[in-house]
């Protein structure tokens, strides 16, 4: 299942991250395992951000996906279900069925 992940760094997490050099490597991670179709980073309320297109195989794999961002950068971090323009015209048509 396709899902958003949004993801708000803490700062003072962040910024220690920045200064000791392990924030680069710790996103490059990241990303090799989650896999991710599309990957935006910004600034949100003020505080560093990102944005994930990811792949969920199962409601179980939700932890092993969210978790590292609270404990490794105390982030907010919000997961929702999402679909492309193809899956909603395919639900669209369900409906009318």
């Amino acid at each position: 299942m396709r899902a958003l992940l949004e993801v708000e760094l803490d700062t003072a997490a962040s910024n220690k991250l920045i200064t000791d050099g392990t924030i680069g490597p710790g996103i490059q991670q990241t990303l090799a395992q989650l896999k991710p179709e599309a990957a935006y980073f910004l600034s949100r309320h003020g505080r560093r951000a990102m944005v994930l297109v990811v792949d969920i195989a199962d409601e179980a794999s939700i932890p092993s996906i969210v978790e590292p961002f609270w404990l490794q950068l105390d982030a907010d971090v919000d997961l929702y279900p999402c679909m492309n323009a193809d899956e909603l015209l395919e639900g669209l048509k369900r409906i009318g069925q």
